[in-house]
């Protein structure tokens, strides 16, 4: 059981890779090349090319799933670039957060505030991972058919709802986790338009609260590749025909002042401890690769293609 941009999002996702770009590529000549003219600008590194370099001494050799993505929220300019496969995992915890968000906006749109229950129950949920209360508001969203209809005005093209009261095994992406990151951590300070379908700033900030304070015991995970200051919600969970385990881990970081929002998946782990051993490596690596990159890039607008691994 579970216990527990217009910015540049980047997915990685290390199972089924296509062989088109893969790590192990063949080289290319470089012989016939001329070399460039004095003083004319390096080409730079594309930013999956980066992130791929960088994630090559720590990726899981075992049969461990993992999918990253990780998006530079300061980088108004940027569009989500996607590389790899659209792997889904079980949410485990993690949905706990859009969870909340269903909530929200079904509040928004009744033009009412939470109950004191609702606030009681949404706070043992995000910052203790508080599965009791994760039924609560499951029901209370009004479960799959809820969270599906919320995620559709927040973006999520790829989430479904578990079925029946099978929160935790909500199937999504590493893509989607970093959109809803988008729908809590963008646009701050603006509200939405009448009618728009997003969370207002009032429902943003609630959110950022809850993940900003996150009990101790279950701040690992996304927090290993932050600065001074970070959000976070981290979801496991063992299945039982398995005996292997999903490690999730998503939230908002800071690394060298640029906010990055990260999502780390990962399945088939052989142990709790080796997958969050992974999920921290990688997010470290991951948002080091992208922060470095940043500081490469020329300011001007980029849209990356789509591409893989």
């Amino acid at each position: 059981m579970v216990y527990t941009a217009t910015a540049t999002a980047l997915v990685v996702s290390l199972a089924g890779c296509s062989s088109a770009g893969t790590l192990n590529s063949p080289q290319v000549r470089t012989s016939a090349a001329k070399a460039p003219a004095m003083g004319a600008p390096q080409p730079r590194e594309a930013l999956g090319a980066s992130l791929a370099r960088a994630l090559r001494p720590v990726l899981p050799d075992d049969d461990a799933r993992l999918s990253v993505a990780v998006l530079r929220l300061d980088d108004a300019d940027r569009e989500i670039a996607s590389y790899g496969d659209e792997a889904t995992f079980d949410t485990a915890s993690i949905v706990k957060v859009d969870i909340l968000a269903a909530l929200l906006l079904q509040a928004q749109e009744e033009e009412r505030e939470l109950t004191d229950d609702e606030h009681s129950h949404a706070k043992a949920m995000i910052q203790e991972s508080d599965n009791e209360s994760a039924n609560v508001l499951w029901r209370a969203i009004g479960r799959a058919p809820g969270l599906n209809a919320a995620n559709e005005q927040l973006g999520l093209s790829s989430t479904k709802g578990g079925a029946g009261v099978h929160w935790g095994l909500t199937q999504t992406t590493a893509k989607d986790q970093v959109r809803l990151l988008r729908a809590v951590f963008g646009g701050e300070g603006k509200e939405p338009s009448r009618g728009s379908a997003g969370l207002n700033q009032e429902s943003r900030a609630y959110i950022r609260q809850l993940i900003s304070e996150i009990s101790e015991g279950q701040d690992w995970g996304v927090s290993a590749a932050a600065d001074p200051g970070w959000a976070l919600k981290n979801g496991w969970l063992k299945r039982s025909t398995t005996g292997l385990w999903d490690i999730n881990t998503i939230g908002q970081v800071k690394v060298h002042g640029r906010r990055c929002l990260i999502s780390v998946l990962s399945g088939d782990n052989a142990s709790m401890r080796s997958g969050i051993s992974l999920v921290e490596r990688v997010a470290k690596v991951a948002a080091g690769a992208v922060s470095a990159h940043a500081r490469r890039s020329p300011g001007r607008s980029e849209r990356s293609a789509d591409g893989a691994l």
